[in-house]
């Protein structure tokens, strides 16, 4: 296949998406405390992720703990943690299918037709993943900018945007930019193997003698 370095870059750049939404999902620094007003207690720094929440002191001790129930979490927490997996899910899923539309992997054979279909589908998945990945995302960033400028709420409970939202935009667009090339390995193997289809010949009528078109005879019966 003339396009197989793209198969191989959108896989890669898959495999590299499907690295960074799992870290994002488990990482603490979705929310980190912000040192505003008269809040200047510097030793102590608040992380709060998807599954647990952190304190670091004096930049020695860190202590996490898991929360402790499902049911008390604020829906937009539930919801972006239920995103994320569905993410990675749809990311092994995609790459799964990448993998099998490889020319040197036989699972479908020799069917270069099969292959792109599968090299397509593999790409159509990694897109909807890029997408699961930044919803979550810039939602809580969203509501960190929000109730950060919000001056009803407390200066001690304003939050920053934390690392694992800035990583996680770049795993959304390493998972776009790879499903964009999957998509686009399919599209134009489709259209290669369109233009290597024979054109259909036609069949030239049979000429009379003076160049008219043959008219056919109806077969003689006879009677006797």
């Amino acid at each position: 296949m003339a396009f197989y370095p793209l198969q191989v870059a959108g896989l890669v750049l898959g495999v590299l998406g499907l690295a960074g939404a799992l870290a994002t999902t488990l990482l603490p620094q979705w929310r980190v405390s912000a040192y505003v007003g008269s809040n200047i207690i510097v030793f102590e720094r608040i992380w709060e992720g998807l599954w647990m929440t952190c304190v670091r002191q004096a930049r020695t001790t860190l202590q996490c703990k898991l929360y402790s129930s499902l049911l008390a979490l604020p829906p937009v927490l539930e919801a972006a943690r239920a995103l994320m997996c569905v993410a990675v899910a749809l990311a092994l899923t995609a790459l799964l299918l990448g993998v099998c539309g490889l020319r040197q992997v036989q699972c479908t054979g020799s069917d270069e037709r099969a292959k792109a279909y599968l090299v397509g589908a593999s790409g159509a998945l990694l897109l909807l993943t890029g997408l699961f990945v930044l919803i979550p995302v810039s939602w809580t960033a969203h509501i960190v900018i929000r109730d950060f400028h919000d001056p009803a709420v407390h200066v001690g409970q304003k939050r920053e945007l934390g690392a694992a939202l800035f990583l996680g935009w770049a795993s959304a667009a390493v998972l776009l930019a790879g499903g964009a090339l999957l998509c686009g390995f399919c599209c134009c193997s489709r259209r290669k193997r369109g233009q290597r289809r024979p054109a259909p010949r036609h069949r030239v009528p049979p000429r009379g003698p003076h160049g008219d078109p043959a008219v056919p005879r109806k077969p003689c019966t006879s009677y006797v």
